[in-house]
């Protein structure tokens, strides 16, 4: 069984139904895409499945499911993600805004952890800083990063908090073509121990050459399911979303 496995998954906003009937799984050590047009319903589906906005469906995580869990409770139970807004505390450094991310109770909790760990107990964040190349700006704030900087750092928060799994939105908006190719061998090596990633994307590069699996989404229904070679090349996909360039994909 799937570590996270996702099935009928509705969203409505008053009589609109964003997200129709949605399945999906993640398993430990995969990387699943998620993909589709703009207004396809990516981001609400991110935020259904964190518990961000409300939805029916069945939503398990290790065999438990969560489905009517606050949002803060399925991130301690190891459903992690990242936002397009970024989402950083700009009055804090790098390090301590992933610290934040470290602790599963409180505010309170993660000042009394900053406190500890400047005791010499030990830094929780110190293992994302080095897997996104961070560790030299640990102490520097987010106004003094390039945008490609401050993504990175929205990722490394995310990996902070030692998720299962992680829902990463649109992780390498504003990269450059190096740098999402950096953020794909990363991402690469984080699912390489074991951690399940779900991403989307409008990188269609990073997309496919990084997923195990790829679901696309328009209007909120799935059209296609499976690996990035069928993706490419399905009737359905090309029409919706990749247009003629897919076609020239070697």
């Amino acid at each position: 069984m799937s570590v996270f496995s996702v099935r009928g998954l509705h969203v409505r906003y008053g009589p609109t139904l964003v997200v129709n009937d949605l399945d999906l799984d993640v398993d430990a050590g995969q990387i699943v895409g998620l993909i589709g047009p703009n207004g396809a319903g990516k981001t609400t589906t991110v935020d259904a499945l964190t518990g961000f906005v409300p939805a029916s469906g069945r939503i398990i995580l290790d065999g438990r499911d969560i489905s009517g869990l606050p949002a803060h409770r399925r991130a301690r139970l190891g459903l992690g993600r990242t936002w397009q807004s970024l989402e950083l505390f700009d009055d804090l450094t790098v390090r301590d805004n992933l610290r934040i991310a470290a602790d599963h109770d409180t505010l309170l909790g993660a000042v009394r952890r900053r406190r500890r760990t400047a005791a010499g107990s030990g830094d929780p964040a110190a293992g994302a800083l080095e897997v996104f190349g961070l560790a030299d700006l640990a102490e520097r704030f987010p106004h003094e990063l390039s945008q490609g900087q401050r993504k990175l750092v929205t990722a490394a928060r995310a990996l902070a908090g030692a998720p299962r799994i992680v829902c990463m939105d649109e992780p390498a908006a504003g990269l450059d073509t190096d740098e999402s190719r950096a953020l794909g061998e990363r991402l690469r090596a984080l699912a390489a121990t074991g951690l399940g990633i779900l991403l989307i994307d409008h990188d269609m590069g990073l997309v496919l050459e990084v997923c195990d699996q790829v679901v696309v989404i328009d209007f909120g229904v799935t059209i296609a399911s499976g690996p990035p070679a069928a993706i490419r090349t399905d009737p359905a996909v090309i029409e919706a979303y990749l247009g003629n360039a897919a076609r020239a994909e070697p």
